[in-house]
């Protein structure tokens, strides 16, 4: 019996390429993969016949967490090779790993995360050895050109033939070369738990696998990274041989997720732009579509079919590129493999080619492929479209047979039924109860990131006045692996919606900005038939919630919504009324205490106003009284120390709250003899900067304080005599902050002030002509301040003439 183990880079043809070779020379019993063990029982429908690139897309979600991960498979990928060629050889294929729902793969979303990455430190020091540029060129030269010549120095050793220590089946050396490079990546280091989770489980296959192969041979098919472990771990003796129980038959048991946990796996399409490093994937080889080429036709067809595609690429985007610059970028790559010492032109060689001669402007950054990582923002046109080129628009499909989640045919039967077919432009009328079951569809479409609709107007928040929307169609690429995906939400269209929206609330935590669009998107997806958890959710985000201001954008739209709402139907909904109570106790909470100077802050005061329209008009929902809020508002009043517009704010609120508490209007402030006028406490205000924050803070809520009457000292007689009262200079300084302050009132409330004003000094006289000036009022104060200041320097040096 013997055992074969081939360390892989995950989509590597090379490592492809000798898997297959070792499959056909060996003829194993068992081929054992890297992959999900729990799908063991579904290789035949892993295997129907489905155009690649595919994944595995698996999901698991409990009380505490929920977790998605993929495992992507393409023509070239090792893995499928493994599959494929050992059924054909008539092997028993199997994979090994622990289920992507597992603890061990917390925090990651790919299965075949590059383990390198997380050991940056062993290639970068490899890429420093042979002189590259990034840890892909390395590959490239390492395993994907023509093998290299003995003399060329190994990865760990001083000289080459002592790589041919190491098992070759294939026999051309590059088994050796991958042994010996991945134990330079993982070194003496130590994996962590997770990775050392996986080992054990897999090496536990590993052995059940020797039991039972006899005096056959196995083939363990692994990230290189996972090989050294594998090897010492099937060698060794000890507790690591009986950590994972056996199943009947002799192999390890699967694990299974707990009890009250959702977890399941199924394909979905992929693309060769998510396959492709260039574009973020962790664990990609660059440009997909040159692998692809290389892999079914080899190095040369692969750089013609590379040329190609840049060349038609810009063409088709108007960027000239002549039959000259095509013979400059051929002779500078065939110079630089030379150079390097490669057979053919790489395709790296090709695209510094290309790059030398189409790319005739400076760069901002360095060329995408002497790194790893996505393009940055300032990459160059031609080399953007260089790269897109290289990566290619396969897009894989799913065989018809394929099981698919129950979401994708309940998507199905609504749309159909609903007449939507997402070929035309959908026009709603949010009145009519049909339109409206169509518009939730499509916002739970919206909700779960399925393409096929774009919605380009209709309602912008709760209380917002329009009562149309408008869907067009937008491109459907994706829609059926979006679907597939969304279906670890729920089985239903109603039922992803609503557990979606509760990852959204749980995952914004505190941020009230992201609160208020869930809370938006709940209404519009049908918030009387979503679940308790987006309530739990949202009010535990806003009652953590740190400033007030984001809470007064809630509020507002909550409380528009559980007021007036004839249109999505949730009108005195329990979803609203909690998040109503909720924001504002927080929101007393937060502004009760709050000290500091500073201008007006508008949120502040929004969020104030809503709570005030919360105490008046939805007192039934709230736990604190109107009272309780009153003597939070006297409290805040009278607080020195508290911004001057919150001041003005809680003053305003008081008069309100407790005008609104019996007809007498006396309330709470008559009751314990603490009413005050709003004349004595602007007088009690004495300096004139502060007075019209602290004005601005009152009319925000309470403007009818100035412009009513009532009362022995009404508050337009006293500000009349405070302002006339005020030196130049103190008017110069308070005005910025008076003028913000009366810009709460409309043109008409100014006018009635401005006429009350000329009757207090008897003139007669139109108070319309009054408030209109030919200049800015700031501009002719700023002016007037100027000329006060030459005056007094004119003064202090004695030289303003005398008449």
């Amino acid at each position: 019996m013997t055992v074969t183990f081939l360390g892989v880079r995950h989509h590597s043809p090379a490592c492809a390429r000798l898997v297959a070779r070792t499959i056909e020379e060996l003829r194993p019993a068992h081929v054992l993969v890297e992959g999900p063990a729990d799908l063991n029982g579904r290789l035949d429908e892993l295997l129907l016949g489905h155009e690649l690139p595919v994944a595995v897309f698996s999901h698991y979600r409990d009380e505490e967490r929920a977790a998605t991960s993929w495992a992507p498979l393409c023509d070239y990928s090792p893995e499928w090779v493994a599959l494929t060629a050992g059924r054909a050889a008539g092997a028993e294929v199997r994979f090994i790993d622990l289920p992507a729902w597992h603890p061990a793969f917390a925090g990651r979303t790919n299965r075949y995360a590059d383990a390198e990455a997380r050991y940056a430190e062993a290639t970068e020091r490899l890429c420093r050895r042979f002189g590259v540029d990034s840890v892909d060129a390395l590959w490239d030269r390492m395993f994907e050109s023509a093998p290299r010549s003995a003399s060329e120095p190994a990865p760990g050793s001083a000289t080459g033939p002592a790589l041919e220590s190491a098992s070759d089946p294939a026999g051309d050396g590059l088994a050796a070369r991958l042994d010996a490079y991945f134990d330079v990546v993982r070194g003496d280091a130590t994996a962590d738990e997770g990775d050392q989770a996986r080992e054990r489980y897999m090496a536990s296959w590993v052995r059940a696998a020797v039991a039972a192969a006899g005096d056959r041979p196995v083939l363990v098919v692994t990230g290189g990274f996972h090989r050294p472990a594998l090897v010492s771990l099937v060698e060794a003796d000890g507790p690591e041989r009986e950590d994972v129980p056996d199943r009947e038959g002799g192999w390890p048991e699967v694990p299974t997720p707990p009890d009250g946990a959702i977890g399941g796996s199924f394909l979905v399409p992929y693309s060769f732009r998510q396959l492709d490093a260039f574009a973020g994937y962790q664990s990609g080889m660059p440009s997909p579509a040159y692998y692809q080429r290389l892999w079914e036709a080899g190095p040369r067809a692969a750089g013609q079919d590379l040329v190609r595609a840049v060349v038609q690429r810009l063409r088709a985007r108007n960027h000239p590129v002549s039959t000259a610059a095509l013979i400059a970028a051929h002779s500078t790559a065939s110079g630089l493999a030379a150079l390097r010492g490669h057979p053919l032109p790489t395709r790296l060689d090709l695209l510094d080619g290309l790059a030398g001669a189409l790319v005739t402007d400076a760069l901002d950054e360095p060329l995408p492929w002497t790194r790893r990582g996505p393009l940055g923002a300032g990459a160059h046109p031609v080399v953007v479209e260089m790269v897109a080129a290289c990566s290619g628009d396969r897009v894989g499909r799913l065989h018809p047979d394929t099981p698919v989640p129950p979401l994708v045919h309940d998507v199905a039967a609504r749309l159909a039924g609903l007449g939507m077919d997402g070929s035309v432009a959908v026009s709603l009328r949010l009145a009519d109860p049909a339109d409206l079951a169509r518009s939730q569809v499509l916002h739970r479409l919206r909700v779960l990131r399925i393409p096929g609709f774009v919605r380009v107007s209709g309602p912008a928040h709760g209380a917002d006045p329009v009562f149309t929307e408008r869907w067009e169609p937008a491109p459907g690429a994706g829609r059926e692996a979006a679907l597939i995906e969304a279906g670890s939400f729920g089985a239903s269209l109603e039922e992803a919606a609503a557990v979606a929206l509760g990852d959204r609330a749980r995952d914004a935590g505190s941020d009230v900005g992201v609160l208020a669009d869930v809370l938006f998107d709940a209404v519009v997806c049908g918030a009387t038939r979503l679940s308790a958890q987006v309530l739990s959710r949202l009010r535990a985000g806003l009652g953590r919630a740190a400033s007030p201001g984001p809470l007064g954008r809630v509020l507002a739209t909550a409380l528009g919504l559980w007021r007036h709402d004839r249109v999505y139907g949730v009108a005195r909904d329990p979803l609203l009324a909690a998040a109503i109570d909720t924001a504002v106790r927080r929101v007393l909470w937060l502004v009760e205490g709050l000290h500091g100077s500073g201008a007006p802050d508008p949120d502040r005061l929004h969020a104030l106003v809503a709570v005030r329209d919360a105490l008046l008009r939805a007192e039934e929902l709230l736990s604190v009284s109107r009272e309780a809020a009153a003597a939070v508002f006297h409290r805040i009043g009278l607080d020195a120390a508290a911004p001057a517009d919150l001041r003005g704010a809680a003053f305003g609120l008081f008069q309100v709250l407790t005008s609104a508490a019996g007809p007498d209007g006396g309330g709470t402030g008559a009751e314990t003899g603490t009413a005050v006028s709003a004349g004595a406490s602007a007088r009690a205000i004495g300096d004139p900067r502060t007075l019209g924050d602290w004005l601005a803070g009152l009319f925000s809520v309470a403007r009818e304080e100035l412009t009513g009457r009532s009362g022995p000292e009404p508050l337009i007689d006293v500000l009349d005599e405070l302002v006339r009262a005020m030196t130049e200079t103190e008017f110069l300084a308070g005005l910025p902050s008076l003028r913000q302050a009366f810009a709460h009132f409309p043109p008409r409330e100014r006018e009635q002030i401005a006429a009350r004003l000329i009757e207090r000094r008897g003139l007669r006289g139109s108070a319309r002509s009054l408030l209109r000036t030919t200049a800015d009022p700031l501009l002719i104060a700023r002016a007037q301040e100027l000329e006060a200041h030459v005056r007094s320097t004119l003064d202090t040096y004695g030289l303003r003439a005398t008449s």
